[in-house]
């Protein structure tokens, strides 16, 4: 994000870029899009049998309609060594699981209204995203045992109960505390003397807890709070989450390249045996860092819509203007790793696979401290988290491996889903910008479909 130099609002055809999100728990129900549980009340008391007779298509044509305004949680310019966070909140529009619950249900569809108080989700929920990525039994049946670590700055000192609420509205596991799942540190690792709370950062840490909850239900998860927005607190944290025994760690957040990036890198970033996942950026085409570095996992972002192939979903290049969308890019620091070889570009290229990540196709989000309740999320701070998940779900990395390898191993196979479509902006070499058959900068090598592009068998 630190590629933006604005903090003025942009055209998405009709509608003007500011807001926030927020909306309503119910609706997701009554679609039925919800967990079994809530599937089957739905059907007693809504007659959603009948939606069904709804074809594929016209689903897929009102998805198509989706368009929101947003806003980004955290400042769009940091200063030099530090980041901002890559989460952007819906303050408007209709979102294109509103657009789908509609369709199901041959109604009007619903608008977010800005800083509405909502008691329902207006963004995809954990058996979209389960189903969108081929992870619904593993999600069931995988990641006990596993923790997958969110590093965010500042605190949220609402996160466990939000997270809670979340959860227990998809009928998720209870991870807590007390029971052990749910753990909150600082970068020193107290669970006491936490970090200055922060309302935009807030927002992050309720996206990120929410998408490793949406994805690996079952693994653990550990929130480790930076002091700062430093690069240098940052990457104290995640050495922090290392040590406490993560294997699983995403970092949302980003800023420009800078000749640090290096040693940064050897600080901070390189553990062998753990799967490190970074957003690659909210700016369009750019490279930031650390999504530019060597060892981690740089992970792009998609629009995600519902289609009538046999997968049900259809992904693109998330790109919204010149100066929003999914970022990628040609590293001016950092070496090219080993399993990298894509020829135009001589050092680190951004990024290796991608997830969800355009607003108004965003995902659904708790959080009490920046906003009311239930808000929709866009922005690769959504992808990070949920690329992490899909590793949790993959098992154990091996000791020695660079898991940002695994994706490249599987390269061009059924493991993961090929994005051929879109572009994030302009440049010299078409592939660092536009999507096509194969590896791509915004996308990679593509968004997963099941856990073994992320395992090290």
């Amino acid at each position: 994000m630190r590629t933006s130099t604005h903090n003025s609002p942009h055209i998405r055809g009709r509608w003007r870029r500011l807001g926030t999100a927020a909306a309503a728990t119910a609706a997701l129900a009554l679609a039925g899009f919800g967990t079994a549980a809530h599937a089957s009340a739905t059907t007693a008391t809504t007659g959603h049998a009948a939606a069904t007779k709804v074809s594929a298509q016209a689903v897929a044509a009102q998805v198509a309609k989706a368009h929101v305004r947003y806003e980004k949680a955290c400042a769009a310019t940091p200063k030099k060594g530090f980041a901002a966070c890559n989460a952007l909140r819906v303050t408007g529009g209709t979102t294109a699981f509103m657009e789908k619950q509609a369709a199901l249900k041959g109604i009007a569809p619903k608008t977010v209204s800005p800083n509405a108080a909502s008691d329902s989700p207006t963004g995809y929920g954990p058996s979209d995203l389960q189903s969108a990525y081929g992870l619904t039994s593993a999600a069931s049946a995988n990641g006990s045992g596993e923790t997958v670590a969110i590093v965010d700055a500042y605190d949220d000192p609402n996160a466990a109960a939000d997270l809670a609420t979340y959860r227990s509205y998809y009928g998720l596991p209870s991870c807590t505390t007390s029971n052990g799942c749910f753990k909150k540190v600082s970068q020193t690792g107290s669970t006491t003397s936490l970090p200055t709370a922060d309302s935009g950062w807030a927002g992050e840490e309720s996206l990120d807890l929410d998408m490793v909850s949406a994805v690996c239900p079952n693994c653990n998860i550990l929130l480790v709070e930076a002091k700062s927005a430093s690069d240098a607190n940052l990457g104290t944290a995640v050495n922090e989450a290392v040590r406490l025994g993560a294997k699983f760690v995403s970092n949302s957040y980003g800023g420009s390249e800078s000749s640090s990036d290096t040693s940064y890198d050897s600080s901070y970033y390189n553990h062998p045996g753990v799967a490190i996942t970074a957003s690659a950026g909210d700016s369009a085409y750019g490279a930031e860092y650390p999504a530019a570095s060597q060892y981690v996992t740089a992970v792009g972002g998609t629009a995600l819509s519902t289609d009538s192939s046999s997968r049900g979903w259809t992904e693109s290049v998330w790109n919204t203007s010149s100066t929003e969308g999914t970022g990628s890019g040609c590293s001016a620091n950092d070496p090219k790793p080993s399993w990298q070889t894509d020829s135009g570009c001589s050092t680190r290229m951004i990024a290796d696979v991608s997830a969800v990540a355009d607003p108004a196709t965003g995902v659904s989000v708790y959080d009490t401290y920046q906003a009311s309740g239930w808000n929709t999320y866009g922005g690769t701070s959504a992808s990070s988290p949920i690329i992490a998940s899909v590793y949790a779900l993959a098992g154990t990395p091996g000791s020695s491996d660079y898991p940002a390898q695994y994706p490249y191993n599987a390269a061009g196979t059924a493991a993961l889903n090929d994005v051929t479509s879109g572009s994030n902006g302009t440049c010299d070499t078409d592939y660092f910008c536009t999507a096509g058959p194969g590896y791509d900068g915004p996308t990679g090598w593509g968004t997963p479909q099941g856990t073994s592009a992320f395992s090290a068998g």
